[in-house]
């Protein structure tokens, strides 16, 4: 079997934005996703290549001012151009740190990946309001679905 390859962005610049990333890489590092290689980076040291050389991608943001974390802007504003009609189909997960509601980055980023052409697996994932144990289980059932997907074909 073909490992598959996915790209984790995670811009994590706080305690719990950190548990976030650090639990969907546990969460990925089980046995049971031994065909699939996690690669984890922060925003600022991502490129369009990265993303060429995977096989789904995977998003973490904070919303901040009511918009995406510049560093995540920033990520996309440097690579937006390269990556244009060269990874049509790339299957993505969304997950959204939010304060408030977490709408402008929502759409902003439904945005980008429909330009792009990419597909989110679900709706873009919102763990709005302050903290929430529950969102550690959140994001690692939408990297687990992407992982599980794109092992078995299906995205």
């Amino acid at each position: 079997m073909t490992t598959k390859h996915i790209l984790f962005l995670a811009h994590a610049p706080s305690d719990n934005t950190r548990r976030l990333r650090d639990a969907v890489r546990d969460a990925l590092s089980q046995p049971e996703f031994d065909g699939v290689e996690l690669r984890v980076l922060a925003p600022q040291d991502a490129a369009a290549s990265d993303v060429m050389l995977a096989d789904g991608l995977l998003l973490l943001t904070t919303e901040n001012i009511g918009y995406m974390a510049g560093l995540t802007k920033d990520f996309f504003d440097r690579s937006y151009d390269d990556l244009l009609e060269q990874k049509p189909g790339l299957p993505v997960a969304t997950l959204i740190r939010a304060g408030l509601d977490g709408t402008a980055t929502r759409r902003a980023l439904e945005g980008i990946y429909g330009a792009q052409g990419w597909r989110p697996i679900s709706a873009l994932t919102i763990l709005h309001g302050g903290w929430d144990e529950g969102f550690v289980g959140q994001a690692q059932e939408a990297a687990m679905a992407l992982a599980a997907g794109v092992e078995a074909g299906i995205f």
